[in-house]
C-alpha cells in the first residue's frame, strides 16, 4: 500500500505540480483542523482542496473540448519539379606508369 501511494503521489506531482501542491496544503490544513478541533481550519482546508480539484477538472474538461490544431503548412512541395540527378558510377582510370 505504501509503495503504491508513493507512486501515485509522484505521478500526480509530475503531471501538475501546482495543483498537487495546493491540494496537499488543503488536505494538511483539513487534517490539522480535524485533529485540533478547529472547525474553521478544517473548512478552509476542505475548501482549498475542493476548489483546486474543481479547477483542475475544469481545465481538463475545457482542453478536451478545444478544436484540433490546424494542418501544418509545408514550405516545400511533396514532389520536386526538377528532374532527378543521374546516378554517378565510380570509374577507375588506370594511369600509365612513369
Amino acid at each position: 500500500m505504501n509503495a503504491s501511494w508513493t507512486r501515485l503521489l509522484r505521478s500526480a506531482y509530475r503531471r501538475d505540480p501546482i495543483t498537487s501542491f495546493v491540494v496537499t496544503v488543503g488536505v494538511v490544513d483539513a487534517a490539522i483542523g480535524s485533529i485540533g478541533a478547529s472547525g474553521s481550519l478544517l473548512a478552509f482546508g476542505l475548501g482549498t482542496a475542493g476548489v483546486a480539484m474543481a479547477l483542475r477538472w475544469w481545465q481538463i474538461y475545457r482542453s478536451g473540448a478545444e478544436q484540433p490544431a490546424p494542418a501544418p503548412e509545408y514550405y516545400l512541395p511533396p514532389v520536386s519539379s526538377r528532374p532527378q540527378l543521374p546516378v554517378l558510377n565510380k570509374v577507375s582510370k588506370k594511369h600509365p606508369p612513369y
